[in-house]
């Protein structure tokens, strides 16, 4: 007859301590997963870094990026801006030129997040499912703007400020006027100099 033996104490400790190290690695593993993605803005007028919420609002989030590492942002403005409101950008250049753009994406307003003050939301026209590169942050809260208002469809939030607060302060009380056929438009630009999706010790805790 066969006896299970117990399998002795370094067997046991040397499978405790893999197992614990294993757990490490997946604790590490799942919190660089769970990690949201920022983006710095550098701007004219200073930095401002957005955290992405990718859990709530991932096809606007994946759109976005896609954006920022094509370099699509390099060079345009905050061409609409109103304070009491919103600064919006993403969509021209300095000499009022539009860029070609990809397909529109899909409204995902109906995701728990509010257009509240420094949030930032995908632009769109009155077609609920029409964003495409245009962005505006929040400088007020903006209920109004949510699902499901504005006709059950809102205006999807996918981020929030972490860092630069003071920026988009500033940003929204510079003087404006009709430049071009369009309203409150900065007089001295606002331009988006470079966007920089951050990494490692350069994130925002």
């Amino acid at each position: 007859m066969h006896v299970l033996k117990s399998p002795g104490a370094p067997f046991a400790t040397r499978f405790a301590t893999r197992f614990a190290a294993g757990l490490a690695a997946l604790a590490l593993s799942t919190a660089a997963f769970a990690a949201e993605p920022q983006v710095a803005l550098k701007t004219s007028m200073g930095e401002i870094v957005l955290e992405l919420n990718q859990e709530k609002a991932p096809i606007a989030v994946a759109n976005f990026l896609k954006y920022v590492k094509s370099g699509f942002y390099k060079g345009t403005i905050f061409h609409r801006v109103i304070d009491g409101f919103m600064i919006q950008g993403g969509g021209m250049d300095a000499q009022f030129h539009g860029r070609r753009t990809n397909k529109p994406i899909k409204n995902e307003s109906n995701n728990g997040l509010s257009n509240e003050k420094y949030s930032v939301a995908m632009a769109r026209e009155s077609n609920p499912d029409s964003a495409t590169s245009q962005f505006f942050i929040n400088v007020v809260d903006n209920p109004g703007l949510d699902y499901p208002n504005m006709q059950g469809s809102g205006y999807t939030v996918f981020g929030k400020v972490v860092k630069g607060q003071d920026v988009v302060d500033k940003i929204k009380g510079v003087l404006v006027d009709d430049i071009h056929g369009l309203e409150n438009v900065p007089v001295t630009p606002v331009t988006i100099q470079s966007v920089t999706v951050l990494k490692g010790d350069k994130l925002v805790k």
